[in-house]
């Protein structure tokens, strides 16, 4: 084997297995431990972040930022790869902003003049849309890592009523509209509720002991979201404009039917402490739907637009 092919499948080899002995990767790439020294010393030098443990059981181990081997990218994959990163700077908050900036600054430095003079002409003539929030999301990386390790996190959040402490277990992240959400297990109401991440004001590693929340992610949150809850059954007919603008919501989307003719009809739960929300969301549709039955949410919208009323009456 060549020295440039066992550089690379060395680099390889110690990203995968993060900690590992000299004597091991001499056995595995059939050559003597002082060649390995050298080859890992020059890994070191091309920036490969390498920390070497004394002791009986002391070896080498990969710093959390690695450094992924050499992917060859076609001219329209890197231009793929960094406009799905340029899609993104109309986020006041992400969770990798510093590093999403300096993986783009990388791939247009490397990218040949008449690639970059391509996606010069490009940036002028496509964008991706998104609501510019003045609130910021600070701690977005450190609830997408809670999810991800099954960490519980003592926030300080703030409602439209209060302000609180408490101790979450996060799902995972998501964005819409310009904000972003964190469906998590809350440990005061001892149920799954959502989080907009701009009222979290702080966010720390919390001394609770950790639910096994490993089968439950953003895909199939809505049914845990929903179970610790009362609801209330919801059925409203549709015109072709109200399915257009029901689509346009995420939530609405298992609930959501329609005809061969456009028209459709929502039937599903609505959880009751979201009476609010459904209310005002009626209301946006206007004519285009008809709610049928749901006492409760027909008072909540009367309630609504008696309000409406007196402010603008």
């Amino acid at each position: 084997m060549s020295k440039s092919k066992r550089l690379m499948e060395l680099m390889m080899a110690v990203n995968r297995k993060r900690r590992f002995t000299v004597k091991e990767l001499a056995s595995d790439f059939g050559v003597s431990p002082r060649t390995i020294l050298r080859d890992l010393q020059e890994l070191s030098e091309l920036g490969v972040p390498l920390y070497s443990e004394v002791g009986p059981h002391g070896g080498y181990r990969v710093l959390n930022e690695r450094m992924l081997p050499p992917i060859a990218f076609t001219e329209e994959e890197a231009v793929s790869v960094f406009f799905a990163v340029h899609a993104l700077r109309h986020y006041t908050s992400l969770p990798f902003e510093a590093e999403s900036s300096s993986a783009l600054k990388k791939f247009y430095h490397y990218m040949p003049e008449d690639t970059r003079d391509r996606i010069d002409q490009m940036k002028q003539r496509i964008d991706f849309v998104t609501p510019k929030r003045q609130a910021a999301s600070p701690h977005l990386a450190m609830l997408l890592d809670a999810a991800i390790r099954q960490q519980v996190l003592k926030i300080e959040y703030a409602s439209r009523e209060k302000r609180s402490q408490r101790d979450i277990q996060p799902i995972g992240i998501y964005t819409r509209n310009g904000l972003w959400y964190c469906p998590a297990y809350c440990y005061q109401t001892d149920g799954f509720r959502l989080f907009r991440c701009d009222r979290i004001h702080s966010a720390f590693p919390s001394e609770t002991p950790p639910r096994d929340l490993r089968h439950i992610h953003l895909e199939n949150r809505e049914p845990a979201h929903r179970s610790d809850q009362h609801c209330i059954p919801l059925f409203a007919e549709l015109t072709p404009v109200g399915v257009q603008l029901c689509e346009a919501e995420p939530w609405a989307e298992p609930m959501l039917h329609k005809r061969e003719d456009g028209s459709g009809w929502l039937e599903g739960n609505m959880p009751e402490n979201e009476l609010d929300f459904f209310a005002k969301f009626m209301i946006g549709l206007g004519d285009e739907a008809e709610l049928k039955g749901a006492p409760q949410l027909r008072l909540h919208i009367r309630k609504v637009l008696d309000g409406l009323m007196t402010k603008y009456g």
